[in-house]
């Protein structure tokens, strides 16, 4: 079994090299909206024209991006997105909202004082994890069936 994994939300910590690492070895393939996170903000100024009104600056970005966005989770078997502590990231609860509404497997990743905020969100969700490492044991207990240790 081969399994595409999409890994959404949160760009400022390194939580996806966390997991890609962690899942060497197993037969998964990553995907991820793009994470720098000033290209992701401008590219749609920077391809389609500049803007004075902050609003079309960022509503020009969010449309160019979710091309991406929509592929990488329309392919996915497994989409995990993460909430992290410095921004609310109303674009992953989106994309879970999204992938839930596919029918796609939906990993949370959050810390728990995010619990009570995300508590729709984690309804939906087969599995909602506290650190990366869960997620690679979660994608290796599924590809392989054994667990941790």
């Amino acid at each position: 079994m081969t399994l595409k994994v999409y890994l959404s939300g949160e760009i400022h910590t390194d939580w996806r090299e966390q997991i890609v690492e962690g899942a060497k070895g197993l037969d998964v393939s990553f995907d991820s909206p793009v994470t720098d996170h000033a290209a992701s903000d401008d590219c749609g100024v920077a391809i389609l024209g500049s803007e004075e009104n902050k609003y079309w600056h960022d509503h020009k970005g969010a449309m160019v991006n979710a091309i991406r966005t929509r592929k990488g989770i329309a392919d996915a078997d497994v989409v995990v997105v993460r909430f992290g502590e410095k921004y609310r990231q109303w674009n992953a609860a989106f994309d879970a909202g999204y992938a839930a509404a596919l029918g796609k497997s939906l990993i949370v990743l959050q810390l728990p004082e995010h619990d009570h905020a995300l508590k729709e969100v984690d309804a939906a969700a087969l599995a909602v994890a506290r650190e990366p490492g869960q997620v690679v044991e979660i994608l290796r207990y599924v590809l392989t069936g054994a667990l941790p240790g």
